[in-house]
């Protein structure tokens, strides 16, 4: 199993920056993309960015140009560097790891989350 633990949020101003983290324990192998997802109250979680082992990374349009997700292998840790936020960027923030393995089994493993909130 994976635990996956998220830190970093809290009540920031629009325009201010948060740096989101995710710490992974347990049986860390043949984890390919990692990956930061949000839920607002009242709509569907959705991707915010991922990042696969080659360092590949992807990016939902509403936060191009604002946030950065980057990785630390030898720390199973993930981070998402959140500038430039917005009320609208407000909601619980999860991480995710993803595994695959050679006969193609696809494990997914989530975070309990952690709130942003962006108010002035």
């Amino acid at each position: 199993q994976v635990r996956l633990v998220e830190s970093g949020g809290g009540l920031v101003q629009p325009g201010g920056s948060l740096r989101l983290s995710c710490v992974a324990s347990g049986s860390i192998f043949s984890i390919s993309v990692m990956g930061w997802y949000r839920q607002a109250p009242g709509k569907q979680r959705e991707l915010v960015a991922d990042i696969t082992t080659a360092g590949s990374t992807n990016y939902a349009d509403s936060v191009k140009g604002r946030f950065s997700i980057s990785r630390d292998n030898g720390k199973n840790t993930v981070y998402l560097q959140m500038n430039s936020l917005m009320p609208e960027d407000t909601a619980v923030y999860y991480c995710q790891f993803v595994r695959h393995l050679s006969d193609n089994t696809v494990y997914k493993y989530w975070g309990q989350g952690t709130q942003v909130t962006v108010s002035s």
